[in-house]
């Protein structure tokens, strides 16, 4: 396949997933803000949305911009703005062109599916988010995105094609799910027991379940109250969760096998050690050996491999080098 068109759907579906993921961030954080006062320790009402920044590693870039932080300004930026190029907007205005580029490599009902939600974007405003409501936008976004999964799933033949597809979804979603963790778990040190201290991390821990469609995941599997190690352990470490990390490398590692053809790649033996990791760590020993930590050398080494796919299957030239800093925004698109 020509690095163009791989390039091309690669992207198309890690902006997808980017605006999806996006809309569960800004869940998250409209969540965490409506707790009670009293349930949120005094803290000011914009600290969700400052740690959403945070997470994104762009809080210090929008507050010399905006000049403060507040709800309707984050929402703004992350939902609608089209000058962000890692909003909403901008991803599935992205998408929509990376398609349109590539139309003969997918089918005819993908493209019009992301043609329809672009076009539909671009009649969203302030005034139409504030008469129909943020979370029916953000249920919108993961909806749209929901469907183009199952139409690609359901219409795109399994070659070449559909495996950049699935890599770049893989690769974004496991981006995400070290994101959202690290936007409640760096808020304040957990403790060694991995249980919740008191109502403010239970209700916390538990709005990033509720914000990642997981909440009846959680209760099936573990049959216990929400715990800081227990969802941890889901997001991360158990590949039941289809959003896990776990699930997520273990799939990249399995399409780099497929494309590299027998030949022994860098690129599929950086996947191979990344999914070994998920799938022996064990959650006691990474909360005991600090679990910010763990989730800044594994954000590293996820960039290390985004650059050596870009490297082998995309460009004759270098991959770009994004610095392994947990907070670091990496949402430069490469075209």
């Amino acid at each position: 396949m020509l690095c163009r068109t791989a390039n091309d759907l690669y992207w198309v579906a890690r902006n997808m997933e980017r605006a999806e993921n996006t809309a569960r961030l800004l869940d998250m954080a409209q969540r965490i803000a409506l707790l009670p006062e009293r349930l949120d320790r005094g803290k000011a009402q914009a600290a969700p949305w400052r740690r959403a920044l945070d997470s994104l590693g762009s809080a210090q870039e929008f507050q010399q911009t905006h000049g403060r932080i507040d709800a309707e300004s984050v929402v703004q930026h992350l939902l609608l703005s089209p000058d962000n190029p890692g909003s909403i907007y901008s991803c599935l205005r992205a998408a929509r062109e990376n398609a349109r580029a590539q139309r003969v490599a997918i089918t005819a009902e993908m493209y019009e599916d992301l043609n329809s939600s672009w076009l539909e974007i671009r009649r969203f405003d302030s005034a139409r988010l504030r008469q129909d409501g943020l979370s029916g936008a953000l249920e919108w976004v993961k909806t749209r995105s929901a469907a183009f999964r199952g139409i690609t799933i359901g219409t795109l033949g399994r070659g070449e094609g559909y495996q950049f597809l699935q890599m770049g979804a893989f690769i974004e979603r496991a981006d995400w799910s070290i994101r959202l963790l690290d936007m409640i778990s760096s808020d304040e040190e957990l403790p060694e027991t991995g249980e919740a201290r008191d109502a403010t991390q239970y209700f916390q821990w538990s709005a990033l379940l509720q914000a990642l469609s997981a909440f009846e995941t959680y209760r099936r599997l573990y049959r216990e109250s929400v715990s800081p190690a227990g969802v941890a352990a889901l997001m991360l470490l158990n590949d039941d969760n289809p959003r896990s990390l776990q699930t997520c490398v273990g799939a990249i590692h399995q399409i780099l096998q497929q494309l590299s053809g027998g030949e022994s790649l860098e690129v599929a033996r950086q996947a191979g050690a990344l999914a070994a990791q998920a799938r022996y760590a064990h959650i006691d020993e990474i909360i005991a050996g600090g679990l910010e930590p763990w989730l800044q050398d594994t954000m590293s080494r996820l960039s290390k491999l985004g650059d050596e796919i870009h490297r082998q299957f995309m460009t004759t030239g270098a991959a770009p080098v994004a610095p392994p800093v947990m907070r670091q925004s990496q949402w430069q698109r490469t075209s």
